[in-house]
C-alpha cells in the first residue's frame, strides 16, 4: 500500500515533507530571467529543488492553487513538477483540499489518481460528509493511492467549526477523526497505518497528544511547522515510535535563500540545508 511506501520514506529520509508551494515571487530573479515564461521558471524551479532534497526529504507536498493561479502555464507547471517526481519514484501529496460529493467527488478522484495530475495521496475536506470520501476509496483499496483528511488544522479559524461541542460532549474534530479512523480500518497497510490519514497542525500541542495517543494506526500530514510557530519538540510529541507522521515546511525551505549573503546563487543548496537542518531537528527531538 501507498502508505507503506511513506512509512518505509520517513524510516529512511526522515519526516520532512517538502512542500512545493511555488509562488513565481519565490524564484530568485537571476533565475527567472533566464526562461520565457512562467511554466518554464516555475517548473525550472522546482527541478532545482527536487534534486537538491530528493535524498532528504520523505515527500514532496504540491499545493495546486499556487499553480492554478497562473493559468494554463500555471498548470502546466503543475503537470510537470508531478511528471518529474513521478520519474524520480518520490511520494507525492496533491493539496487539493476538495470537499464535494457524488459524481463530482468521482471526477476529483479521477482527476487527480489518474492522467495529467496523478497523485499518490491527496488532501479532503470532510466537513459535507463521509459520502464525500467514498468516491475516492476504490483507489485506495485497488489502486495504491492514499489520502489526507483535514481533522484539527493550524489556523485560528479553526476554532469557529472544528472545536464545536457536540450533544456528546466532544469536539467536532473529534467526531471526525472517529469516523475516518473507523472508515481507515478497511485500508491498513503492513506497517500497521492505515491509507486514510488526517491533517493535524501542530500548534496546538494538548489536543495534538490526545488526538495521537487516540488514533494510533493513523498517518498525519502536520503543517503549522516554522512559519506557523511550530518546532521540532512540539511535533515530535505528534509522532509514535518515530514514525507516524510527516511534518511539511513551504517557504521555510524554498526561502532560504534569502537568509544568507548571495544565496540567490545557491539557492537549491540552501534549501538542502534548511531540509537536513529541519530533519535532524526532529530527530533529535524524538531522541531526547
Amino acid at each position: 500500500m501507498i502508505i507503506d511506501r511513506l512509512f518505509d520514506s520517513v524510516n529512511k529520509n526522515g519526516h520532512v515533507c517538502l512542500g512545493l508551494d511555488t509562488d513565481f515571487t519565490y524564484l530568485p530573479e537571476e533565475f527567472s530571467k533566464k526562461f520565457v515564461n512562467i511554466e518554464d521558471a516555475i517548473f525550472g524551479f522546482n527541478k532545482k529543488i527536487i534534486d537538491s532534497t530528493f535524498d532528504v526529504v520523505s515527500c514532496y507536498k504540491v499545493q495546486i492553487a499556487y499553480y492554478e493561479a497562473y493559468g494554463l502555464k500555471g498548470l502546466l507547471a503543475y503537470k510537470r513538477t508531478l511528471e518529474y517526481l513521478r520519474e524520480k519514484k518520490a511520494v507525492i501529496i496533491a493539496d487539493i483540499k476538495r470537499g464535494d460529493i457524488a459524481k463530482t467527488a468521482e471526477m476529483y478522484a479521477k482527476a487527480h489518481f489518474e492522467g495529467d495530475f496523478e497523485s499518490d495521496f491527496v488532501t479532503l475536506n470532510p466537513y459535507m460528509g463521509l459520502d464525500g470520501i467514498e468516491p475516492y476509496m476504490p483507489y485506495l483499496e485497488k489502486k495504491e493511492k492514499g489520502i489526507f483528511i483535514l481533522l484539527r488544522t493550524s489556523n485560528k479559524g479553526a476554532y469557529d467549526i472544528q472545536y464545536i461541542k457536540t450533544e456528546r460532549g466532544s469536539t467536532v474534530y473529534d467526531e471526525v477523526g472517529e469516523k475516518i479512523y473507523d472508515l481507515g480500518k478497511k485500508v491498513i497497510g503492513n506497517s500497521g497505518y492505515s491509507s486514510i490519514g488526517a491533517v493535524v497542525g501542530c500548534t496546538h500541542v494538548e489536543e495534538g497528544i490526545e488526538i495521537r495517543n487516540k488514533f494510533k494506526n493513523m498517518f498525519f500530514l502536520i503543517p503549522g511547522y516554522g512559519a506557523q510557530g511550530g518546532t521540532a519538540k512540539e511535533v515530535s510529541l505528534y509522532l509514535r515510535e518515530g514514525n507516524g507522521g510527516v511534518v511539511n515546511s513551504s517557504r521555510g525551505i524554498l526561502l532560504a535563500y534569502k537568509k544568507i549573503e548571495n544565496g540567490a546563487k545557491i539557492f537549491d543548496q540552501c534549501a538542502r540545508e534548511a531540509a537536513i537542518d529541519m530533519r535532524d531537528a526532529i530527530r533529535k527531538s524524538l531522541e531526547a
